[in-house]
């Protein structure tokens, strides 16, 4: 039996904070315990913080790595390690990689970076290279014409953990105002003010023909496969009640308090982005996490496209809103993303519960990790 003790730490539990010991046998947690361990070999933690590790439920991280630059594509496992090596020092011990299937501009590169990025994903598994446990998170395009080709071969995957729906069409959802869109795309595409007319007009046409079918194809794909679902952008009661109705679990990044109110008395957990809490608002003008925390309705963060903005966030919310005490905060990136996507055996400071770690040292200027164990044993 392999035993790590951990003790002279502030344990943050699900409901509280303890000064105590931690004991891990075989990779799981085997007590708990209030005071200080005299056992040799114990690990004294100086009493900084030892929190759950974080899960991230979504992230788009590694195609950054795979394409740090335009048209500078990285080598698909150099990208997926230094993916992983990044994740792993955030305090992140269980990932679900975000992937694009389907795209909104034809004969884009997305195809090719989803297979290499799969490819590479199950291939760094396989040769046990990876600190983190990966999981594969599908986000699906409901607009685009080749959706259902593009996803099917990844149905079967062994990895895959989470399906999404979502819809970027112009005028509703992320896009409610036309205006952000255009200057969005078309600054991101190039395009002129025709050829962003045209784009525009293509896109609803799309909407019109594809979207329906294509998420009814996914809900049942996941009804089947038994594989949790996530909305994506809800704007409207409307969008919240098609979700229900479609047995999602997670609401990911509402865009308006009225549709996040009624998400989480449906039970759907909301999650916003670190980066939005980070930053003090949402890049694209919809709705603060920060607001919605104030309502007391945010349940998830996610980093999305910056992995150390997930432990920053937790702890502001921790430090700047009055109804989330740490145990709370730190429920966002731990607790309550791993229940969301059914993932029982982790994500809580409790015995019989993985052994996924974080040391915190609470610096003035920013919480700083000095240590992270997934299963027990140290991984950064």
């Amino acid at each position: 039996m392999q035993e790590h003790v951990f003790t002279n730490c502030r344990l943050v539990l699900a409901d509280e904070v303890v000064e105590g010991t931690l004991v891990v046998q075989d990779g799981a947690i085997a007590a708990i315990d209030h005071g200080v361990s005299s056992t040799p070999g114990a690990t004294d933690l100086e009493g900084d913080l030892l929190i759950p590790g974080l899960v991230e439920l979504h992230t788009d991280n590694l195609e950054r790595h795979l394409l740090p630059r335009p048209k500078a594509h990285w080598p698909a496992i150099a990208a997926v390690i230094a993916h992983d090596s990044q994740i792993a020092s955030s305090g992140i011990t269980t990932v679900y990689d975000a992937m694009a299937i389907g795209d909104i501009q034809s004969g884009s590169m997305r195809k090719k970076r989803l297979e290499d990025m799969t490819a590479a994903l199950r291939e760094a598994k396989e040769h046990g290279v990876l600190k983190a446990e990966h999981i594969l998170h599908l986000r699906c395009e409901v607009s685009d014409p080749a959706m259902q080709e593009m996803l099917e071969p990844l149905l079967h995957s062994p990895d895959l953990g989470l399906l999404s729906v979502m819809d970027h069409t112009p005028g509703q959802r992320q896009f409610v105002s036309e205006e952000t869109y255009r200057h969005y795309y078309q600054a991101k595409f190039n395009l002129t003010d025709n050829e962003m007319n045209d784009f525009i007009a293509a896109r609803r046409e799309d909407q019109k023909i594809h979207s329906k079918r294509n998420r009814n194809f996914v809900v049942e794909q996941a009804r089947q496969r038994k594989v949790h679902l996530a909305s994506h952008d809800d704007a409207t009661l409307d969008h919240v009640e098609e979700a229900v109705e479609d047995g999602m679990t997670i609401a990911e990044f509402p865009t308006t308090v009225d549709a996040a109110k009624a998400s989480h008395e449906a039970g759907l957990a909301v999650m916003m982005g670190g980066p939005n809490l980070v930053r003090g608002g949402s890049h694209s003008g919809n709705v603060s996490a920060r607001e919605l925390a104030e309502h007391g309705v945010l349940d998830v963060i996610s980093s999305d496209y910056a992995p150390a903005s997930l432990l920053h966030a937790a702890m502001l919310l921790a430090d700047t809103v009055e109804d989330y005490d740490l145990p709370r905060a730190v429920a966002t990136v731990t607790k309550t993303p791993a229940a969301a996507a059914g993932l029982t055996d982790r994500g809580e400071i409790t015995i019989g519960k993985k052994a996924d770690l974080v040391r915190i040292w609470g610096s003035a200027l920013h919480p700083i990790i000095t240590g992270v164990w997934r299963d027990g044993e140290r991984v950064a």
